[in-house]
């Protein structure tokens, strides 16, 4: 039984790792960093990010809410750490502000989107 719920879990930290992978490539081609698009993709990559964590847990605490408060704050501490490490440990990338706004707004949106599902197979 364990070791089925560990991977449930397998995609989420797969996810995980890509975005560290993408968050923190070296790169000649680093977008402008107020462009709209740079931020949606952000918003999009946490939002992805967040629905891959809430699968599982959603699975295991369908009414809780604590669960969902929980992956949303370790999503953004995560999106949070890749601005901070593309900030002092890349040449090529920076941690800005304003990406961390777009990585917070995308996975409240993911949690969200469980919620509301979650939600509305349980009627």
């Amino acid at each position: 039984m364990l070791r089925r719920e560990i991977v449930t879990y397998i995609p989420a930290v797969l996810v995980t790792v890509g975005i560290a992978i993408l968050s923190l490539m070296e790169s000649n081609y680093v977008p402008r960093s107020l462009s709209a698009q740079d931020k949606l993709l952000h918003g999009a990559m946490y939002l992805f990010l967040a629905v891959s964590w809430m699968a599982p847990v959603a699975r295991t605490f369908p009414s809780r809410f604590m669960p969902y408060l929980w992956v949303w704050s370790g999503v953004v501490v995560y999106g949070a750490l890749m601005e901070i490490l593309q900030r002092f440990c890349t040449l090529t990338r920076s941690g800005e502000m304003a990406d961390l706004y777009a990585d917070m707004l995308g996975a409240l949106v993911g949690v969200a989107l469980v919620a509301i599902i979650c939600k509305l197979s349980t009627k």
